[in-house]
């Protein structure tokens, strides 16, 4: 167990006006693409795709990684967005020397179709109407996802992924490149990821999504801007907020603390500090993300099976991508359990994979947070394997 310091790695935890990300101000852009075919036989006439690239493509074009992001990220992985002044999702671990060194590496963060953030999803208008999709808006799985990624990479003229890497739902999506791509990715990473949902992880996600679905403000999906079932948002982000953290950060950071003194109006004398946070998360929550997306994206992820009712040897045997599979020890939602069995799947198929527990106390946001242990693991992998195949 390393030093139990406090490492909180959201950057709520420092000022943003003093965060100077190594990359300096970073932008995102918004392609325009053929469209596609969904898991579900919806022909979506065209796609719009958010991404952001960092760092340059080798003559050989053999270097490009494809982040995948999780739930609640978006294509600006790294540097500061330029009207915000934030850094993005994952500027801990991508940039100039980093976990993943845009030095060496060409990286590219896409937005999911589904999402909310430029990529095509629920908030888009439909072009054949006008208007838009909201829950007219087909389902969208995984591997539609991967589909719409394989479209970006096109339009980029990349044709073969050095690696796919992503945390929880971005690992999933690491998956299905693997496995439905195998001829266009040399490496794969899955974070703190799975290879199917448990009941459990299933359970928490519709509490989310019934929290949304039972705010009177939703009205079938067909809501406007200002009459958002914003509280139901709200209240499904909490839920799974809790989900992220571990007992232990939840007691370094908050304890039994109270956040202030009562008010004469207040329904009970105390109010905690964890109250306060988790109410913090969630209205902070809905100025960014669409509720409608959050129904999409958390089915598509509860859907996913890498198997998919198919014997491993049939999913698995085309297989060409090395793994480098992580998990954290004190991560109760994604557990190491599940990421040791995906691994038996994977070494049972014969595809060299090497599995890593790291023993942060911090969760399932592990991968998210300041921990130098992890980018260390990420770099010395990705260096490794990019001079075997420059060798080769």
């Amino acid at each position: 167990m390393p030093e139990k310091k406090s490492i909180e790695g959201d950057l709520q935890d420092q000022a943003i006006s003093e965060y100077r990300s190594d990359l300096g101000t970073t932008h995102t852009q918004i392609v325009t693409l053929p469209g596609m075919r969904t898991q579900s036989g919806y022909d979506l006439p065209e796609l719009q795709i958010s991404y952001q690239t960092l760092g340059q493509l080798s003559p050989k074009k053999d270097n490009a990684i494809l982040i995948c992001h999780a739930l609640s990220g978006d294509a600006h992985v790294a540097g500061l967005q330029p009207k915000t002044g934030r850094p993005g999702w994952w500027d801990f671990h991508v940039g100039p020397g980093k976990g993943i060194d845009t030095n060496q590496f060409f990286v590219i963060c896409s937005n999911v179709i589904g999402g909310c953030s430029g990529s095509t999803g629920p908030t888009s208008i439909n072009p054949l109407t006008g208007k838009p999709y909201a829950t007219n808006f087909p389902p969208v799985t995984i591997r539609d996802m991967a589909a719409a990624q394989t479209k970006l990479l096109d339009y980029l003229g990349i044709e073969t992924l050095f690696s796919a890497i992503g945390g929880s739902m971005g690992g999933m999506q690491a998956m299905a490149w693997a496995t439905d791509y195998p001829n266009r990715i040399r490496t794969c990473v899955p974070i703190a990821s799975c290879a199917a949902h448990t009941a459990m992880q299933i359970a928490f996600n519709e509490v989310g999504r019934q929290a949304i679905m039972t705010d009177p403000n939703w009205r079938g999906g067909y809501y406007d801007e200002k009459n958002r079932p914003e509280h139901g948002l709200a209240v499904g982000r909490m839920v799974g907020h809790v989900t992220y953290l571990s007992e232990y950060s939840m007691h370094q950071k908050f304890g039994r603390k109270l956040q202030r003194p009562a008010k004469p109006e207040d329904l009970f004398p105390e109010f905690f500090s964890v109250e306060s946070y988790l109410q913090h998360q969630g209205e902070s929550f809905v100025k960014r993300f669409d509720p409608n997306a959050y129904l999409y994206v958390t089915k598509a992820v509860d859907r996913f099976d890498l198997l998919d009712g198919h014997s491993a040897r049939e999913v698995l045997s085309a297989v060409k991508a090395r793994f480098l599979v992580i998990s954290f020890e004190s991560d109760w939602l994604y557990s190491p359990e599940q990421s040791r069995e995906l691994v038996k799947l994977l070494k049972r198929s014969n595809i060299p994979t090497t599995y890593l527990n790291l023993d942060t106390p911090y969760g399932h946001d592990s991968f998210l947070i300041r921990n130098p242990e992890f980018s260390r693991a990420l770099n010395n992998f990705l260096i490794g394997e990019y001079h075997n195949l420059s060798k080769a």
